[in-house]
């Protein structure tokens, strides 16, 4: 056998010596950690800077069963992570969990807190928030959001279809545009939703109507408006107006209060 061959063999064994010294190494060190119990659990929120429908109580409230089923020294090995991640997930306040053990045995709990973008009611009366998806959640005692209001949505269900689900992306559409324009996020006090589906804008100041249409081209016609409510509005005042109508092309055509209207 030559040289060159009992080298190779030599280096061969060597590595393998090495690597089964590390699987050695490995499940030791894995053993020892599922020997190892939780010292402790540290939760993060994430959301707007602050917690407002959910709390750390809530959380630990899901993850020990309301105190009947401790964390802090059980063992790691004996600790679902996934079936905790599901349970949390499950609160329509909390939109993504992820759990993890840190080498010092503390569990961490990332929470992203589900954010509600405007308050809808229903054309039933029924009231509740909406999140960035068209989702619905509840109305909580916690805390009372400063959002766009939408009225009239003609459903209570939960799961939208067809001209349902087409009306909700215009709400979502007419919410975005308004939380990123403040003006018109201050101005616009209430969103109405006509029974053939046209959304009206009720200003905060000033008591016109405002048809926007059907709620596409938001910026053409919120731009228009801007324009008229410059150049018209600043010199007759807002109490001139009865009626705005933004929805028709390169054009804002408005109707003048008469008389006691």
């Amino acid at each position: 056998m030559s040289n060159r061959k009992v080298r190779t063999i030599l280096k061969l064994s060597a590595w393998i010596i090495v690597a089964a010294g590390m699987l050695v190494l490995l499940i030791s060190a894995m053993g020892k950690r599922d020997e190892q119990r939780c010292v402790g659990i540290e939760v993060e929120l994430k959301g707007r800077g602050q917690s407002l429908f959910i709390e750390r109580k809530d959380i630990l409230d899901v993850l020990t069963a309301n105190g009947g089923r401790p964390i802090k020294g059980k063992p790691i090995a004996s600790i679902d992570i996934k079936l905790l991640e599901t349970q949390l997930e499950k609160n329509v306040w909390i939109n993504n969990a992820e759990l993890f053990f840190d080498k010092d045995a503390v569990l961490h709990v990332i929470v992203q807190e589900n954010i509600p973008v405007a308050r809808l009611f229903t054309s039933n009366g029924v009231s509740g928030y909406i999140d960035s998806a068209g989702n619905r959640l509840p109305l909580s005692d916690k805390f009372s959001a400063r959002l766009p209001v939408f009225t009239g949505f003609p459903t209570d269900k939960s799961h939208l279809t067809g001209k349902d689900s087409v009306l909700m992306e215009r709400v979502k559409d007419i919410t975005r545009f308004l939380q990123a324009n403040p003006f018109w996020n201050a101005q616009i006090a209430q969103v109405h939703i006509t029974p053939e589906r046209m959304f009206e804008l009720y200003p905060l100041v000033g008591d016109h109507v405002i048809e926007l249409g059907d709620g596409l081209d938001l910026e053409n016609r919120f731009r228009r408006l801007k324009i008229f409510y410059e150049q018209v509005m600043k010199e007759t005042g807002v109490q001139s107006w009865k009626r705005l109508k933004i929805q028709y092309e390169r054009q804002v055509v408005a109707e003048k209060k008469t008389g006691n209207n």
